[in-house]
């Protein structure tokens, strides 16, 4: 079995693979001052309540976006499962030709999630990952990574908000029915959804706008979205496709296969 895991500067997310089949996945708080023991213990448990058996992982895929817990989740592998860990970066074999400035810049989880979208849905794509930063991945017609844009995510914006208006509350992020609320509950929570669709929405047609007169044959990219908060675009963007929230996970899986 393989273990692929995700650490995001918020969730990290953990998925289980029997060859290509998804068995199961877990999230949880990414671990940012805990040691290998702990985060090692932490994925035994899911795997043990879950009925799988630890010992039957052979390989470990991850993407990281934490430096301070790349050595810990090296240990991790070895105390744990006796594995070493295959560690996504710019250098790997993607199948991608990464046409970007600065390209060991460029973010593991933006690389499994690219690598993904190409092998999975084809191209010309565009990846917008809601997570703890909203990252946008543009794939050419040829099935080149151009660069992309990075957001503040909904989550931390909507904390900062909260943290800056002493008299503001949080909100559960559901849609409210209309865009005017009739109360400050339904105020925010119109102005924290719409407005990220909003933000959304436009940047992907300035993209697409863009990326249209560069590349001539980037007509109607498939516009995948990923991360934990995705499925709350969904029916919403006049973009937005595809919803697939285990897209980085499938990404990992697809990268450990290039490069074993």
């Amino acid at each position: 079995m393989l273990l692929a895991i995700d650490v995001g500067n918020t969730q990290t997310v953990i998925g289980l693979f029997d060859k290509d089949k998804l068995l199961n996945s877990w999230r949880m708080v990414t671990p940012k001052h805990q040691t290998s023991d702990e985060i090692g213990s932490s994925i035994l448990n899911f795997m043990k309540n879950s009925g799988y058996d630890p010992g039957g992982v052979a390989n470990i895929a991850v993407s990281c976006v934490v430096p301070a817990l790349v050595d810990e989740l090296h240990k991790m592998g070895h105390r744990y499962f006796g594995s070493d860990i295959f560690m996504v970066d710019s250098t790997i074999n993607t199948r991608l030709k990464l046409d970007y400035e600065y390209p060991r810049e460029i973010g593991a989880d933006r690389i499994a999630n690219s690598t993904a979208a190409v092998s999975i849905y084809g191209f010309p794509a565009i990846i917008v990952d809601f997570g703890t930063a909203t990252t946008f991945d543009v794939i050419s017609s040829t099935g080149i990574y151009v660069g992309g844009a990075i957001a503040p995510g909904i989550e931390i914006s909507s904390d900062a908000l909260f943290s800056y208006a002493a008299k503001l509350s949080k909100v559960d992020l559901s849609w409210p029915e209309k865009a005017i609320g009739k109360n400050t509950y339904d105020g925010i929570r119109s102005g924290i959804l719409y407005g990220f669709l909003g933000q959304v929405d436009y940047l992907l047609e300035k993209i697409i706008e863009e990326q249209k007169q560069e590349d001539k044959g980037f007509i109607c990219p498939k516009v995948i979205a990923t991360g934990g908060l995705a499925s709350l675009m969904k029916g919403r963007s006049s973009y937005i496709q595809i919803i697939d929230t285990e897209l980085i996970l499938k990404g990992l899986k697809i990268l450990i296969s290039y490069n074993l």
